[in-house]
């Protein structure tokens, strides 16, 4: 059944241009439909956010964000932003249509992809997010159902519902937004996000496309966030065997759960990938998966979820009963009154009813009393006694934050209720807390270890922003040569600030091709860098057990401590030799280049012979590829 049948926006017209065809998706946002732009008399797609949340002021500045944020990028592999604007309770985006399917599509259909189909999508999404991560924005929620494959094969990333600039706060307190198989762990244990929450989720997508299931599966969403934080991301070969161990590499690099471990964005895992490639052969990057074991994991693994930063254990929780139960009173006493003796037992009676008094007494005093608590003191203690003290009281806490220039930054300013105040059951109690002043100055972080300036900064109220690294030969590596804004800039609150990282001194690579692994080996760790031998050899012209080529080109400069992969030679390939003898002597320098080998032409007396009478390697013999063969004309 046509579902679109029942959309009340579908046949609209809105801001009396953009005529409302066919609902395509929903998601937790916003739902997206096929239109048309009847001033230009094209399709495009129209995303319209849910009317329940248009009410919203934050969710509307979002959505908004999302345009201004997209329209700026202007990427071939970014879905167009043409249009934004609001009618009635409608809050919509103008984009690009996009004919084809989602790259979630293709997974669910055909399970795991070749390496080269897998590198061929990836690419492009890398290049799209590298633009908009070089513009000062974060996608946040990189999955493939954000990655759409046009009909005539064009790759683009939609969705920057939840792009951010880095400049602005990059804290998430209390939530995580975003799909909980693709959270990097930092986003699920801190809430931060900068450009490396981005490069991890590639990491997974690429795990996914290369296996045709998610790394890390789970009965509930929490199964799932755990693993993130505590299980490296396996290597895809142990799903599928036989995958080349750079495509292993490649997604453990990216998928590091230390993101100092990562590269900084999408541009230079991009990088990685082109060398990725550029080091598997067509049978490699070609090679035939098998049908995906497990195309989906449970579904509340798929949805864009806003997940709680905790939840208190039921031990920790504080129940309290809204009632005070009290036993029915008896019936009134009937008949004549008599002067009757009190046995022992009507004593007892009495002193129980006495008690029954004073028991219901005890019930008026809760009532009107015992119901209600005091709000303790908490100006000027910091967010987390200040929740402690509330939770002994039995009161839950809200927070808001707020700037003041004389109530040092993360401590409370005020309470509502207010101190001494009576409120009743457990609450809540709302806590103001301090962002310190309005304007606060950049802390100077030059010379000064990465992790250490993070720490200042967040000291200041501020935020590490996107990270680059340079060579620079008078700063310690890992020490920070620069910042943006420099020292002594004032910035609100919680800004973005970006950092330049020493690489230190550049190592210049040598060129190791053709000497023995321990004589390179030694030769690069002398200059300061660390080796790795490939898994796989290859035939090459260079000896057999030397080194055939090196991941790093002479005369590139990397830093001290990068690693470099030496691949080694399994010795020249063997190949058949050409029969030239009667070709000329173009012919067969012809034959046997196209063959490849090298030819010397030894022309006989009096240099003046066309035709090949002898050659140094008989026709139909094997000859190692790339040496030398001969060929002798005869003379008139």
């Amino acid at each position: 059944m046509d579902t679109t049948l029942h959309d009340p926006i579908v046949g609209q017209v809105l801001d009396g241009r953009y005529r409302v065809d066919a609902r395509i998706a929903v998601g937790g946002m916003a739902t997206v439909y096929r239109a048309v732009d009847t001033r230009l008399d094209r399709v495009l797609a129209l995303k319209v956010m849910h009317p329940a949340l248009a009410a919203d002021v934050a969710f509307v500045e979002r959505f908004i964000r999302e345009a201004k944020s997209v329209a700026r990028l202007a990427h071939p592999n970014v879905v167009a932003v043409f249009d934004q604007g609001a009618q009635g309770a409608y809050v919509y985006l103008a984009m690009e249509y996009v004919a084809g399917c989602t790259l979630r599509d293709v997974l669910r259909e055909r399970g795991a992809l070749q390496p080269r189909a897998a590198l061929d999508i990836l690419e492009p999404v890398l290049a799209a997010l590298g633009a908009a991560h070089r513009a000062g924005f974060v996608h946040r929620d990189m999955k493939p159902e954000n990655v759409l494959i046009g009909e005539d094969g064009r790759v683009k990333v939609a969705d920057f519902g939840l792009v951010r600039a880095v400049g602005d706060v990059t804290n998430t307190t209390g939530t995580v937004l975003g799909t909980v198989s693709y959270l990097a762990p930092e986003q699920i244990e801190y809430g931060t996000s900068d450009t490396r929450v981005d490069v991890y989720a590639c990491g997974v997508v690429l795990h996914e496309m290369l296996t045709g299931a998610k790394p890390h599966g789970g009965d509930t969403p929490a199964q799932v966030l755990y693993r993130h934080l505590n299980e490296d991301v396996p290597a895809p070969s142990a799903a599928v065997p036989g995958l080349a161990a750079e495509l292993d590499e490649l997604v453990a690099a990216a998928t590091a759960r230390d993101p100092e471990r990562r590269p900084d964005d999408a541009v230079a895992l991009l990088a990685r990938a082109r060398v990725a490639r550029a080091a598997l052969s067509d049978v490699q990057l070609d090679a035939v998966p098998p049908r995906a074991r497990a195309t989906a994991v449970a579904g509340a693994e798929n949805r864009t979820a806003v997940i709680p930063r905790r939840v208190l254990p039921a031990e920790e929780q504080v129940h309290h009963t809204s009632r005070l139960e009290m036993p029915p009173p008896g019936p009134p006493p009937t008949g004549p009154r008599r002067r009757v003796a009190v046995p022992r037992r009507g004593i007892v009676a009495a002193v129980v009813a006495v008690l029954l008094v004073l028991g219901v007494g005890a019930g008026v005093w809760y009532i009107n009393s015992g119901q209600f608590t005091r709000v303790p003191s908490l100006l000027g203690q910091s967010e987390q006694e200040a929740r402690k003290r509330l939770a002994d009281a039995g009161l839950d806490a809200k927070v808001t934050k707020d700037f003041s220039e004389t109530v040092e930054r993360g401590t409370v300013i005020s309470s509502d209720p207010g101190p001494r105040t009576r409120i009743r059951g457990d609450g809540p109690v709302t806590l103001v807390i301090s962002r310190g002043p309005e304007i606060v100055q950049v802390p100077d972080v030059t010379g000064v270890p990465l992790a250490e300036a993070r720490r200042a900064l967040k000291q200041a109220g501020l935020a590490a922003g996107i990270v680059t690294r340079e060579f620079d030969e008078q700063t310690a590596q890992g020490a920070v040569v620069s910042s943006s804004p420099v020292a002594g800039t004032d910035v609100r609150p919680d800004s973005g600030v970006a950092l330049v990282v020493s690489k230190g001194s550049p190592v210049d690579m040598p060129d190791v091709t053709g000497e023995s692994v321990s004589e390179a080996t030694t030769e690069l760790e002398q200059a300061g860098l660390k080796v790795r031998i490939a898994a796989v050899q290859v035939n090459s012209p260079e000896d057999e057990g030397t080194v055939a080529r090196q991941s790093a080109a002479e005369g590139s400069q990397l830093a001290r401590g990068d690693t470099v992969t030496l691949t080694v030679s399994k010795g020249p390939r063997l190949v058949s030799v050409p029969d030239v003898v009667g070709e000329t002597t173009d012919r067969a320098r012809s034959l046997l280049e196209a063959a490849g080998f090298v030819v010397e032409i030894d022309r006989g007396f009096p240099f003046l012979g066309s035709t090949v009478a002898e050659q140094s390697v008989d026709g139909g013999d094997e000859a190692p590829e790339g040496s030398t063969i001969t060929i002798k004309t005869e003379g008139l």
